[in-house]
């Protein structure tokens, strides 16, 4: 990897993780992700058009359908995203989701886009996935669920308040583990888009936010009194993610130009260090010491990877 791509992929990766800050605080599902993608075509159509101006670009019908397949799959993500940050606290689900993300997107590489990375970027692999469980308690979350199993579970009977906890920590690592395999599919489809289509990062991505808002449309429609809440309360945050979601993704789209997906798709996940850091330094919430240990072993194992 080169420094310039590095150095693209480092000022992603803390843009990435202050844009899921203002996401967590608003956590408002649906509405919340149709405003900030409305918002986000106004600021950047101008900018977009200024680009083709100056850059002029035939689409052809391969590279309209990488904008299509684009916006649906960011559609997914940006809403088990949603519903993850609604389940558990910022600094879990943000881990678990971009943790999971790198690996599945590196086993797509390998499967199906002929990659080979070597035997210390497979160690990081599994150091990354090794973190997340000690983050979230995995390896004592399974043996509870077995036991905790209708099967087994004939002579134990956990109080309301724990069986109720622990649902919904099991929620936000489900739902953070469907978020990183949307990050997975969104990787490895955009990386064919700038390379195989040959999409300009900018219109990809610009592309790509006009789907799915699109699509999102008819429920914002729908649910018009929760927008005009979502608005009211959560306008700056609506504002952060619109401007810093595009200009993450487009920085990273670019390195893809030009480096492995091997390589990119782990290396991003250094916004796992900002986001741990942020979420217990700025909402104040707990487990710090594990968190920032966990984050910190996941990023080494997102440098094996990049190195390997």
């Amino acid at each position: 990897m080169t420094g310039f791509a590095l150095a693209l992929i480092l000022l992603a990766a803390a843009l990435h993780a202050t844009w899921n800050l203002a996401a967590k605080r608003a956590a408002s599902g649906l509405p919340f992700v149709w405003i900030s993608g409305v918002l986000s075509l106004a600021l950047w159509t101008p900018v977009t058009l200024i680009y083709l101006w100056r850059y002029p670009h035939q689409l052809t019908g391969l590279g309209v359908g990488f904008m299509v397949l684009s916006g649906v799959l960011h559609a997914g993500y940006s809403l088990f995203l949603q519903r993850a940050y609604r389940a558990g606290d910022f600094s879990l689900v943000y881990p678990v989701a971009r943790g999971t993300g790198p690996l599945l997107s590196s086993i797509a590489a390998i499967a199906f886009l002929g990659e080979r990375p070597s035997p210390l970027a497979l160690a990081g692999g599994l150091t990354i996935i090794s973190s997340i469980f000690w983050l979230t308690g995995g390896f004592e979350k399974v043996g509870r669920v077995i036991l905790n199993a209708p099967g087994l579970r004939r002579h134990r009977k956990a109080s309301a308040p724990a069986a109720a906890a622990q649902s919904s920590h099991l929620a936000a690592i489900g739902y953070g583990v469907g978020t990183g395999a949307f990050i997975a599919a969104y990787t490895v489809a955009d990386r064919q888009g700038v390379t195989l289509a040959a999409v300009p990062p900018l219109l990809l991505d610009w592309g790509g936010g006009l789907a799915r808002t699109a699509l999102f449309a008819p429920f914002a429609v729908a649910r018009w009194p929760e927008v005009r809440t979502v608005w009211r309360d959560h306008k700056l945050a609506c504002y952060a993610v619109a401007v810093l979601g595009p200009l993450a993704y487009i920085l990273v789209l670019w390195a893809m130009t030009f480096t492995p997906l091997t390589a990119v798709a782990p290396a991003r996940e250094v916004s796992i260090l900002f986001a741990a850091m942020l979420g217990a330094r700025v909402l104040n919430e707990g487990d710090t010491r594990r968190r920032l240990t966990a984050a910190a072993a996941m990023a080494l194992g997102v440098v094996a990877l990049a190195l390997g």
